[in-house]
C-alpha cells in the first residue's frame, strides 16, 4: 500500500451521541429506549441503542418510532449542550495529536503516527481516549485504527457501541473482500444501486473491476472508486486551521410547523439572511451568488440561485435577493424547511464605503454584529423577526465545525 502504510489513522465516533448526552444528563432515561427529536417536529434525530434494538431509526416519524417501540421516550434535543460537549471532546483529542480533523459534531479523524513515542501504541491511545471520554462526559465511543482515513472510518463502524477495531495493512485485502460496497464512506444509496447494476456488490469486486469501465460510467470518480475498493486513500488528516478556503456560507432551518403565508416565510428568510450575513462578515468574505432552498411538506425540495453584479455580505441585500428568487417559485404546498446560502466568495479588506448612506448602513450592521457576538443569538435584530414568536429547529449540519467559518451559531 506504499507510503500510506506508515501512517496510523484513528477515527472516533461517539455512540448515539445526542441520545447518550440526554441519558447522561437525566438518570431517569438511562437504560431506556429514547429518541431525540427537534422542537415541534416529528422526525427522530437519533435514537439510543435501547430504542435501536426495537428498530427505531434516524429519520423515522414519531408515529413510526412508536409503532416500532411503544415504550419509546421522545426527548427534545438540546443543540447547545451537544455542541458544548463536542467542542470539549475535540479539545481533548488535540492533547494526543495536533492533527485532528472534525468530520461532524460526533466524529473526528486523528493522525497519531508521530504520537506513539509519547503515548505508546495506537491501541493504547484509543484506550486512553475511551476512558477519558467516559470519565469526563459519561458517554462511550467507537474507535477504528487503520492505515488511512477510509479504512479507519470503516473500522469504527464494525463494533458498536463502545468498540475498538484495528485494521492492519496486512489485513486490508481480507477485510474488504466480502465487505458490501455501501459500508465505505462516500458510497451512498444511488451509487450503490449503480454498482449493483454493474454486478459490483463487494469492495473486493469493486477493487478488481476494470477502471476504464468505471471511468466510462462515472467519469473521473471511477478511478477513485476502484481505489476505495482496494482500500487506498491518500487524503491527509486536515485540522480546521489548514482547511482549504471555504466555497460557500449558508444555513438552513427546519420549521417547527409547516407554514404557507408569505409573510411568515419572509420572517424566516430574514432570520436566515442575517445568520449567513453575520458569519460572512465575521470572516471577511462576501458572495456574488445567492441560493434559496425550499423543502415542502411532502419532502420535495427545490433550489434556485441568483447571481449579482457585485459581492455582498450585507444581510439586507442577501434577503432582497432571496425574496426575488422566492417570487419566481410556485409555492403550491406548505413549507417545512428553508435554506439560504452565498457562493462565488471572495475575501474582502475591511474598509468603509465611499458614500455616506452606504457607510451608515455598514456601521450600523457592524454595531449590531458586535452586540450579538458579545451577548449571543439575536440580541439585536430586525423588528419583523422579533414579531414572530416562532423559531426554526436549528438542526446541526454535518458540515458543522467547532471553529472557523463553518462554525454555526447553535440554538
Amino acid at each position: 500500500m506504499g507510503e500510506e502504510a506508515i501512517r496510523i489513522i484513528m477515527h472516533i465516533d461517539m455512540n448515539a451521541f445526542f441520545a447518550s448526552v440526554e441519558q447522561q444528563s437525566n438518570p431517569e432515561l438511562r437504560g431506556k429506549p429514547i429518541a431525540v427529536i427537534g422542537r415541534g417536529r416529528t422526525v427522530v434525530t437519533t435514537a439510543s441503542y435501547e430504542a435501536r434494538a426495537f428498530g427505531v431509526k434516524t429519520g423515522m416519524n414519531t408515529w413510526q418510532a412508536k409503532q416500532a417501540c411503544p415504550q419509546v421516550i421522545f426527548v427534545i434535543g438540546n443543540n447547545r449542550e451537544y455542541t458544548r460537549i463536542s467542542v470539549e471532546i475535540m479539545k481533548l483529542l488535540q492533547e494526543y495529536t495536533p492533527l485532528v480533523e472534525v468530520f461532524s459534531i460526533d466524529e473526528a479523524w486523528l493522525d497519531v503516527t508521530h504520537s506513539l513515542n509519547l503515548f505508546g501504541s495506537a491501541e493504547n491511545i484509543a484506550c486512553l481516549l475511551k476512558a477519558r471520554i467516559r470519565h469526563c462526559f459519561g458517554i462511550t465511543c467507537s474507535i477504528g485504527i487503520a492505515p488511512n482515513k477510509l479504512l479507519a472510518k470503516l473500522a469504527s463502524e464494525m463494533k458498536k457501541p463502545d468498540g475498538l477495531t484495528v485494521i492492519s495493512p496486512a489485513e486490508v485485502t481480507r477485510v474488504l473482500e466480502q465487505m458490501p460496497v455501501q459500508e465505505l464512506c462516500g458510497i451512498g444509496r444511488k451509487m450503490e444501486q449503480h454498482l449493483l447494476m454493474m454486478g459490483v456488490r463487494t469492495c473486493g469486486e469493486l477493487g478488481r473491476y476494470p477502471v476504464e469501465r468505471l471511468i466510462r460510467k462515472f467519469g473521473i470518480v471511477g478511478e477513485r472508486l476502484q481505489q476505495m475498493g482496494r482500500g487506498i486513500d491518500e487524503s491527509p488528516v486536515v485540522p480546521v486551521e489548514d482547511e482549504q478556503e471555504v466555497k460557500s456560507v449558508g444555513h438552513s432551518m427546519t420549521l417547527e410547523r409547516d407554514i404557507e403565508r408569505r409573510q411568515d416565510i419572509l420572517k424566516y428568510l430574514l432570520q436566515l439572511a442575517e445568520m449567513v450575513g453575520r458569519r460572512a462578515r465575521r470572516y471577511n468574505v462576501a458572495g456574488r451568488t445567492v441560493h434559496l432552498t425550499v423543502r415542502f411538506a411532502d419532502f420535495t425540495t427545490i433550489g434556485k440561485q441568483s447571481t449579482r453584479t457585485n459581492q455582498t455580505n450585507q444581510s439586507n441585500e442577501i434577503f432582497k435577493e432571496v425574496v426575488s428568487i422566492l417570487d419566481t417559485l410556485d409555492l403550491d404546498q406548505p413549507v417545512r424547511l428553508l435554506g439560504v446560502r452565498i457562493t462565488n466568495l471572495c475575501y474582502q479588506r475591511q474598509q468603509l464605503p465611499l458614500f455616506e448612506e452606504e457607510r451608515r448602513k455598514v456601521l450600523a450592521t457592524s454595531a449590531m454584529d458586535e452586540v450579538n457576538e458579545r451577548h449571543g443569538g439575536f440580541t439585536v435584530t430586525y423588528g419583523s423577526v422579533l414579531d414572530s414568536g416562532e423559531k426554526g429547529s436549528f438542526v446541526i449540519s454535518p458540515a458543522w465545525r467547532p471553529d472557523g467559518i463553518r462554525s454555526v451559531d447553535v440554538k
